[in-house]
């Protein structure tokens, strides 16, 4: 089969489209036909090795050498134990733990994967898994009437928090780049920021801040809070992950605040919701870009230089 390979961290010049073995299921595992795999930070993130976290269980070489984690397909084939799915079904899901879905077939876990809605093109159902578990579980932490900042609200995961937090009637402040401040607004986004030139941790006072992609200090955060405030950080530099952690915590005691990580939930369990208002058209999926198999190299800059208005995919086969 064929799939895009990296042997070293680096830039998108590390991947190559080269022939491979087909895998082959092992107890509780089943095999994908992948027709759509989206891409998500952790792919950039895993091909750079930066953040240093991203090298885990890979500090010198990267243990999966096939990236793309969001993969939808069709099954092909079952291991021993599998009791969900069959031959034939349509699946998406996110599979985190294996990868592999920028490739012709992909192995995965049937914990990772659900029945695809018939609602969904192939590519539609790839640009959730991720995405929506993220934005479903940051939206969760607000409330009605509460003011919430999104840093990074123009990607895959912030396009689905602002349409959440919107109709959930939150009061929205999307921060992104300059290029992306109408599509905030079309998504439901109350204000924006352009945070080349805004320094959003100057602003607010917000009862929610989510970060995607956190950079900043522990008291930049704080300062944007509200008495009793929440800040979490979803990825980010090592240093803002292990400060938030740490000293954030202490600072939140100090300060009646709460500062810390979004521990996503995996799995299926985690993006139904969001799949299920996809399926029934009350979220709206923007998909910015459609890339080939032979061009994931180009897919994953897009991404990774911030200039996707949504998500980005990668089309492996004709669904």
């Amino acid at each position: 089969m064929r799939a895009v390979v990296y042997e070293r961290y680096g830039g998108p010049e590390a991947l190559t489209l080269r022939e491979v073995p087909t895998p082959i299921p092992s107890r509780g595992e089943v095999i994908v036909e992948v027709v759509a795999t989206s891409v998500n930070l952790s792919d950039w993130e895993g091909l750079r090795g930066r953040p240093g976290y991203a090298r885990i269980g890979g500090l010198i070489r990267p243990v999966h050498q096939t990236l793309g984690s969001d993969i939808a397909g069709r099954i092909v084939a079952v291991g021993d134990g599998v009791s969900r799915f069959v031959v034939g079904d349509e699946v998406f899901g996110d599979n985190l733990a294996r990868k592999g879905g920028f490739a012709e077939y992909a192995v995965a876990p049937e914990s990772a994967l659900t029945h695809k809605p018939k609602e969904l093109s192939f590519a539609e159902a790839s640009t959730i898994p991720q995405a929506g578990a993220i934005a479903s579980q940051a939206v969760a932490l607000a409330t009605p009437g509460s003011r919430m900042l999104i840093n990074g609200a123009g990607g895959g995961s912030g396009s689905f928090m602002v349409q959440l937090a919107s109709a959930k009637g939150v009061h929205v402040t999307a921060v992104d780049n300059a290029g992306k401040q109408d599509f905030l607004r079309v998504l439901g986004a109350d204000a924006t920021l352009d945070y080349r030139r805004d320094d959003f941790t100057r602003t607010g006072p917000y009862d929610l801040i989510v970060d995607l992609v956190a950079s900043r200090s522990i008291f930049a955060f704080r300062r944007a809070l509200a008495k009793g405030g929440r800040c979490v950080v979803i990825g980010g530099t090592s240093r803002a992950v292990l400060r938030m952690v740490t000293v954030g915590r202490l600072l939140g005691v100090l300060t009646r605040a709460q500062l810390g990580l979004l521990i996503v939930r995996q799995g299926p369990a985690g993006f139904a919701s969001v799949a299920r208002s996809c399926a029934s058209g009350e979220l709206d999926i923007h998909i910015d870009r459609v890339f080939s198999l032979s061009e994931v190299p180009a897919a994953l800059a897009w991404h990774g230089e911030g200039r996707a208005r949504g998500k980005v995919v990668v089309a492996v086969r004709e669904g």
